[in-house]
């Protein structure tokens, strides 16, 4: 079946210490739920549910299905693996924890509204090929022997944060470009810029004068950590510090909310 053709891509099969270092750079456990769109023969849905996750396949060419679901029974995971005929963009993926996938990027770039619509911390493991305009949060090559199609990528939905927020010290305007993230903090009359932004699902981290912010997002509010300062930005952080509270907490809720 190498090489047959699909409605979108032509299916090319994965070795084995490929799918599993997908699954490893996905951290795939039983807690997840993995789906692969444009499954194939059902190799990374099969390797999932070995593991012990719930996973599922989305494939359009019937024969595929029909094979992977035998496929999984002789693996005796048929309980936790499944298999569905149908368009990869129709599809419901909103459960999806991790996805496996090994599609071109025209195709990835398709599904790019849906992924980012999907909860924060959810893990998209790509093989050799990228989202376009979203840099991965981590790429590493597949575990050896590997000659072809070795690249894999990870890219962590990121919460959606961009907007304004405000503190008890001040007010906090961020915006936002899938992972990356910018803006400006406004502590007793004096704008910060907002310097090394950076959200992984549900953690937020940056930089403003001279002191770091972590802190994790929970819908319409955010609360963290301020930690620093150091070198020439030390009285200035002092004073920051001082306003975040003698705890150094920092609580940020949504304007607007």
């Amino acid at each position: 079946m190498i090489g047959t053709p699909g409605k979108d891509v032509v299916y090319v099969p994965q070795p084995a210490e490929v799918v599993e270092s997908i699954l490893d750079l996905g951290k795939v456990t039983a807690r997840d739920f993995v789906i692969d769109l444009g499954s194939g023969d059902g190799r990374n849905v099969i390797a999932a549910a070995r593991r012990g996750a719930r996973a599922l396949g989305v494939e359009f060419n019937p024969e595929f299905v029909e094979y992977s679901r035998r496929s999984a029974a002789a693996a005796g995971v048929a309980d936790r693996a499944s298999f569905v005929q149908g368009d990869m963009y129709e599809a419901d993926i909103s459960q999806a924890t991790v996805f496996a996938l090994f599609l071109l990027t025209e195709n990835l770039n398709k599904l790019r509204d849906k992924f980012l619509a999907l909860r924060p911390g959810t893990r998209i493991v790509s093989n050799t090929f990228k989202i376009s305009d979203w840099q991965p949060d981590e790429t590493v090559r597949a575990g050896e022997p590997c000659n072809l199609w070795c690249e894999l990528h990870l890219y962590v939905v990121p919460a959606q944060i961009a907007g304004s927020w405000r503190l008890a010290q001040g007010d906090l305007s961020l915006e936002q470009k899938y992972q990356m993230v910018s803006g400006a903090l406004t502590l007793d009359g004096k704008k910060l810029p907002v310097q090394n932004g950076r959200v992984r699902g549900d953690t937020l981290s940056f930089s403003a004068g001279g002191m770091k912010y972590v802190g994790r997002v929970k819908g319409s509010s955010m609360e963290g950590s301020v930690t620093g300062p150091s070198g020439e930005a030390r009285d200035k952080g002092k004073a920051i510090a001082r306003a975040a509270g003698s705890n150094r907490r920092w609580i940020a809720n949504r304007v607007g909310a």
